[in-house]
């Protein structure tokens, strides 16, 4: 890996504000770094999760320190790439926020989370190499050697027992709450984890019943909000923690419901659903991913430049994270003080040439 063609391409990432290119890499440089060799740095080797975790694994030491109260969370996101032509890496995925299947990159993250401070430690690209015939669709289709669950397992098991970092709990959405993710992250990796699950999803409420297959639909049970109880999901051999959140949608007022459930059965609900909040961080590094680290802004056209991309796109939301720290100041408001930069030089070179022009209406 090129350390020295990486630091400046992610600060690139960071301060480019339209479409991030080879050539626009050079102009900023002002011809010191050639469009060649940006374009050879973005087409070597594929940057991978465990090249990420050397760059950033001095930092989670520092934080491991500091703390012992970390939580690995996982999530993905689809960077719509609808104009480009479609690969094994740009293609169709179905998009749980919106119901629908959209053409993109899929990104399957692992961040971990202590204090404050959120450090991606993994990552996944989704890649479907195979194809396979649709009967439903009566169509041929792209499909993934590996699901997104099995991509799950495998970063948790490079995270605790490989990389060997320390963390309490794994956070995820409903998506990947599946019983043989929980009886993983309990049995094999021996940790906790807080994950929600569908109303339609089967518990017992005692030991007795799940011993007579005595399940209900967690959304036909009579929990009342703020309460917690002892439960079985179907599948899953261990006891678990079950409350019933209500909160209120902030954009239509609407009232929404979350069950949750954790396999930590020392926690009281306050503290349950306090850390389960800290899953929300992994929203905010998407939102920062797309809008701070240029992530959406590459028309890069091959598999190679394009994955590598993405892994920049990562490591420069590392340096905001780092910039966090040392400023106070979040990452939007990081690229509001770049932006700010940028527009007070361009009025300045301006008023330079606006001078050199009345300059020469007099002459």
């Amino acid at each position: 890996m090129n350390t020295d063609l990486l630091e400046l391409y992610s600060d690139y990432l960071l301060s480019a504000f339209s479409y991030t290119t080879a050539t626009g890499l050079s102009k900023m440089t002002d011809g010191a770094v050639s469009h060649d060799k940006v374009t050879r740095f973005l087409s070597q080797k594929e940057l991978d999760s465990p090249a990420l975790w050397r760059s950033v694994k001095p930092l989670v030491r520092e934080l491991e320190e500091d703390e012992d109260s970390g939580a690995l969370i996982i999530d993905d996101t689809i960077e719509e790439k609808p104009y480009t032509d479609e690969s094994e890496l740009v293609c169709w995925h179905y998009d749980h926020s919106k119901g629908r299947n959209v053409k993109g990159i899929n990104l399957l993250s692992t961040l971990y989370q202590v204090a404050d401070v959120s450090i991606p430690v993994a990552f996944e690209l989704v890649k479907k190499t195979e194809w396979a015939f649709n009967e439903k669709k009566q169509r041929w289709q792209r499909k993934s050697l590996e699901t997104k669950n099995e991509l799950y397992r495998r970063m948790l098991e490079a995270c605790a027992k490989k990389n060997r970092i320390e963390f309490s709990y794994v956070l995820n959405d409903v998506w990947y709450a599946s019983s043989e993710n929980m009886r993983y992250i309990k049995q094999n990796l021996e940790k906790e984890f807080i994950m929600p699950l569908k109303t339609n999803r089967k518990v017992a409420l005692s030991l007795e019943a799940k011993k007579r297959g005595e399940y209900e639909q967690v959304g036909s049970l009579a929990l009342e909000p703020g309460t917690i109880r002892e439960a079985y999901v179907e599948q899953v051999e261990f006891p678990l923690l079950l409350v019933k959140q209500v909160f209120k949608n902030e954009e239509d007022g609407s009232e929404g419901v979350l069950y949750l459930v954790s396999s930590d059965t020392a926690l009281d609900y306050e503290r349950l659903t306090m850390i389960y909040q800290r899953r929300w961080k992994v929203e905010e590094y998407h939102k920062s991913l797309k809008s701070n680290a240029s992530l959406a802004k590459s028309p890069t056209k091959t598999i190679r430049t394009q994955s590598n991309h993405c892994f920049a796109a990562i490591y420069a939301f590392v340096k905001l994270e780092r910039m966090k720290l040392a400023t106070k100041m979040n990452h939007f408001a990081v690229r509001s003080r770049i932006y700010l930069k940028a527009v007070q030089a361009a009025f300045k070179e301006l008023q330079s040439l606006r001078l050199l022009d009345a300059e020469l209406v007099r002459a």
